[in-house]
């Protein structure tokens, strides 16, 4: 906490001091947040155009948000797995029915994102276990610069080796492609368990798989009996303009996992089946004390009935090309194009200067972040209106204006950004 008087140097130093290191130094102290905006400890009003990494679905403080988390706080919080709650069985009924299961699905709750992913490693090995003596199924296939957690288990799924590295031996069995059609081709056969993937591979760069990919992988799945499971932790709740990314290539997956966005702030995330994978999971083969409390299912439930009572997917799609076309309109030699589907989205840049935009964006009171060094990702609030939209645009404009004329400098006095900063 700040009493208002603490200043940045005295922040950090407590941060440095008290936190691992894992994140690195913070960009900023923010004390408080409401709809689109946040505030740090200095008073400075900031847009935040990246949602808490698409977790705040409603943005900050939203009403349904607050009212839920103090409703069910004063009536039940946890009761451990042992029991169900009435929030619980909503949420999977809900969860269910947005995601297309009908009545064979089933849904396990976590508490975050790489715990669903955890749950999802393990029904695709309980798919793959041998039977009647047979040799089963031991590969399981990923893509490359996936990224699917950073466990010990999901980061064996994560396509990204920098990250793998410090951390070796990885669980052994998965294999990464390409992101080709034939290269999945080549790939399956009838020893292939599963096959997890992103539709948009949001760390990578808000990379979308190319047309047809999912169509191809539902089809050479099926026919090896491999299944298949989509990381739909940051495409799903609305983000893309469907509840979830696959449903615009309408197939039908084994398994998604889902979290972020769902809880609008709240940990909560979840594994939702399909058909025969649900099952798979038997007393014992998996669990979690906290997944599934009454407190967390409850907030879920009342931002999910925000989000499809505000019919917030709409305005996801519709704000989405709003923003593609005002930033392509923009006109800066540093933006070469705009990827991505609905309010996740990728600024391409033409030089590796992500770090310097989004620095410079948080000096003109915007939040955005840098996935890879020429990546901008955008990932607001479902709730953005034209307001929004407009202020992002001219915030934006001026973060790229800076790091352009920085750049020009640079080509005139021959010394980097990074050389000018350290003299100072």
């Amino acid at each position: 906490m700040t009493d208002g008087t603490m200043t940045q140097a005295s922040w950090l130093h407590d941060a440095r001091r008290d936190l691992l290191a894992n994140a690195g130094d913070r960009l900023a102290l923010f004390v408080r947040g409401e709809g689109a905006y946040l505030w740090d400890d200095t008073g400075k009003r900031y847009l935040d155009f990246l949602a808490g990494i698409a977790v705040n679905s409603l943005g900050h403080a939203h009403p349904a948000f607050v009212e839920a988390i103090a409703a069910q706080a004063a009536t039940l919080a946890h009761v451990s797995n042992y029991f169900a709650t009435p929030p619980q069985l909503a949420l999977a009924a809900r969860l269910k029915r947005l995601a297309g299961t009908g009545e064979s699905g089933r849904v396990y709750f976590s508490n975050s994102g790489a715990e669903a992913n955890e749950a999802a490693f393990k029904l695709a090995r309980l798919h793959g276990a041998p039977r009647d003596g047979g040799p089963g199924r031991p590969r399981i296939l990923a893509l490359t610069d996936a990224f699917h957690g950073r466990t010990m288990g999901t980061l064996a799924l994560t396509g990204k080796p920098w990250m793998q590295e410090p951390f070796l031996p990885m669980v052994p069995g998965v294999e990464f492609l390409d992101s080709t059609i034939d290269a999945l081709e080549a790939a399956l056969d009838d020893s292939v368990a599963a096959l997890i993937l992103e539709p948009i591979k949001g760390e990578a760069g808000v990379l979308p798989l190319p047309e047809g990919y999912l169509e191809a992988a539902r089809d050479l799945t099926r026919r090896h009996g491999a299944l298949l499971i989509l990381d739909e932790i940051q495409t799903g709740a609305g983000r893309t303009g469907e509840w979830f990314a696959f449903q615009h290539a309408g197939i039908t997956p084994d398994a998604i996992t889902v979290a972020k966005g769902i809880g609008g702030g709240f940990p909560i995330g979840a594994l939702i089946t399909y058909g025969d994978a649900s099952e798979l999971f038997y007393p014992g083969t998996h669990g979690s004390t906290f997944g599934g409390n009454a407190l967390g299912t409850a907030v879920a439930g009342a931002v999910l009935d925000e989000i499809e009572r505000g019919d917030l997917l709409a305005n996801a799609r519709t704000r989405g090309a709003q923003l593609r076309e005002g930033i392509l309109g923009i006109g800066s030699p540093l933006v070469t194009g705009c990827r991505g589907q609905g309010l996740l989205l990728g600024v391409a840049l033409a030089r590796p200067v992500a770090k310097a935009v989004v620095a410079a964006a948080q000096e003109h009171g915007l939040i955005v972040n840098a996935p890879n060094d020429e990546t901008i990702r955008i990932a607001p609030a479902l709730t953005i209106g034209d307001v929004e939209v407009d202020e992002f645009l001219s915030l934006f404009t001026a973060a790229l204006a800076t790091v352009a004329d920085a750049l020009m400098l640079d080509e005139v006095t021959g010394q980097s950004t990074d050389e000018r900063e350290a003299a100072r």
